[in-house]
């Protein structure tokens, strides 16, 4: 004889649009806080940091979550908090968005005026820099794949005015995002600004300009010769003669394969849209050998 089975329990996860309207947004509390005086230094903040913390270490997605409300019910303006929230595969694109906004703001109010003015020339080396920045970052990247390229590369070049030692490796993410632009002036002057830097990202990318101003004599060739002396794996890569097996894990090996693939992936592109600069790098790197 069938048995009716019970109904379910309707769940009682909010939707992300309630939820949003739920938490306290940093949006509406500048005024407010600026009034308390609240700033890196607050006690609730710290509180929810800890539980920031927590929540990192935690591989349930349902707990991590619930640590991270909890935070935002001690602290609305804990940053890290906001972007926990904001990884869920769930999410719309619209909402992650509003989640992503509301931690930088977040993170803008819990450093505060004096914060902004105490370490700027300096974020990043401070923690409690930290999650604005991780904040703003995810902004940009959220911003550049929706198409606002613009938006996405002003921020960068604001937070390396505030990082200028850039801990982040926001110059190399600026570097392929003006190159994808087409703007060479602003990746030549970028280039100029790290032309110090002995590493692939900034050495080939100086070849690859070089050669695309003509100069594929000896300065043209010295500027390979010495990106291949920081990774000799690009030119068989950019040629095809590697296999690019790329996984972005955040880490890569300085001269080593995943390096060069990393570059391959990223800044690729500008060498083979530029007739000869592919035929012209292994032509000139072709007898080098490692040092």
């Amino acid at each position: 004889m069938p048995t009716s089975k019970k109904p379910r329990k309707k769940s009682s996860r909010l939707s992300a649009g309630a939820e949003l309207a739920a938490l306290p947004n940093p949006m509406t509390l500048e005024g407010m806080w600026r009034e308390l005086g609240a700033g890196p230094d607050d006690e609730a903040l710290g509180e929810a940091q800890d539980l920031v913390y927590d929540a990192w270490e935690t591989a349930d997605g349902r707990s991590r979550y619930a640590l991270a409300r909890k935070a935002l019910k001690l602290s609305p303006l804990c940053a890290d908090a906001w972007l926990i929230l904001a990884e869920r595969p769930s999410l719309s694109a619209r909402d992650r968005r509003e989640f992503i906004e509301r931690a930088v703001k977040a993170g803008e109010l819990a450093l505060g005026e004096d914060g902004f003015a105490e370490y700027a020339g300096h974020f990043w080396g401070f923690l409690e820099t930290r999650p604005y920045m991780r904040a703003r970052h995810l902004l940009a990247d959220d911003l550049w794949r929706s198409g606002d390229r613009d938006a996405a590369i002003k921020h960068l070049r604001e937070m390396l005015t505030l990082n200028p030692g850039d801990n982040q490796g926001l110059r190399y993410v600026l570097l392929a995002w003006l190159m994808r632009t087409d703007d060479d002036v602003a990746v030549r002057a970028h280039l100029r600004q790290h032309d110090d830097e002995a590493s692939a990202f900034m050495s080939y990318t100086q070849a690859l300009f070089a050669f695309k101003a003509g100069d594929g004599g000896n300065a043209g060739r010295q500027a390979a010769e010495e990106a291949w002396a920081c990774n000799r794996h690009v030119p068989g890569l950019l040629a095809h003669k590697g296999k690019l097996s790329y996984q972005d894990t955040g880490y890569y090996t300085m001269g080593g394969e995943d390096e060069a693939a990393y570059y391959v992936e990223e800044y690729g592109f500008a060498w083979k849209q530029t007739p000869g600069a592919v035929d012209w790098l292994l032509e000139v790197t072709k007898d080098l050998k490692p040092r």
